[in-house]
């Protein structure tokens, strides 16, 4: 799964990658946790029908079109790509809206045995090439039955790769910029092909090392939080023999 992220670079630096229309100024943000609001790119056309981009904050925790009472219904803040396609939940977001979340760094727990009440060992997970991540995600716009209204969205998983599945057995859906526009499309025809998309990153994409418990406390939103236990992250071929 993934339930913790990280937005550190630029304002612009985001906006030139992910080319969205808007011109948002927002602060680096380390240890973004679920049920914060966090910004989305989708996708709309324009009165000339020309593919658009659009920035839009949210909150994470996708909500159902059908759900009465938010409070009495489970936070969903990722959705497993096996199941989009038959659950009702997330059946009609997947055919109609379809998000990319900005980020540029994730976290994720080694899962180690431990004692009763202990986490496992953090790692902070980037792209090696240090651009961005686009992550594939769902977005729905909640109506409630007073008439008040929700922006709200979940990240997509897959399973892991080959070299990351020593630390979890999920990640989240990263997108390739080239495949930002079919992602994005809103046209039901455009969903068969948008769900090939799904599919864990290569193994070259990310790199990965191990940060300080920091991070275990949502309160913590500084670069302290991604301090690696060592000086440098991880080379893949040490980490192969160390690692796996």
């Amino acid at each position: 799964m993934c339930g913790r992220y990280a937005i550190t670079l630029p304002p612009e630096a985001m906006r030139q990658f992910f080319h969205y229309a808007e011109q948002p100024n927002f602060p680096p943000r380390y240890n973004i946790a679920p049920t914060e609001p966090v910004p989305i790119v989708i996708g709309r056309r324009d009165a000339d029908g020309r593919a658009m981009r659009h920035f839009m904050l949210v909150r994470w925790g996708f909500l159902p079109h059908f759900v009465k009472d938010p409070k009495a219904f489970p936070l969903i803040f990722n959705a497993r790509a096996e199941t989009l396609l038959v659950k009702s939940s997330f059946k009609a977001a997947f055919k109609r809206r379809r998000c990319l979340f900005i980020a540029d760094a994730f976290y994720e727990w080694r899962r180690a045995p431990a004692a009763k009440g202990q986490t496992g060992r953090p790692y902070l997970f980037r792209r090696r090439d240090g651009a961005p991540l686009g992550f594939a995600g769902l977005w729905e716009t909640w109506a409630g039955p007073n008439g008040e209204e929700q922006d709200t969205a979940c990240i997509i998983t897959t399973a892991a790769n080959g070299a990351s599945s020593a630390i979890h057995d999920r990640l989240p859906a990263v997108l390739e910029p080239g495949n930002f526009e079919l992602w994005l499309d809103a046209d039901e025809s455009a969903a068969d092909a948008a769900f090939v998309l799904l599919r864990p990153p290569e193994n070259d994409v990310l790199e990965f090392f191990e940060i300080g418990p920091v991070v275990n406390k949502v309160a913590n939103d500084s670069p302290d939080v991604q301090k690696p236990i060592a000086a440098e992250p991880v080379p893949r071929s040490t980490a192969q023999g160390s690692l796996f």
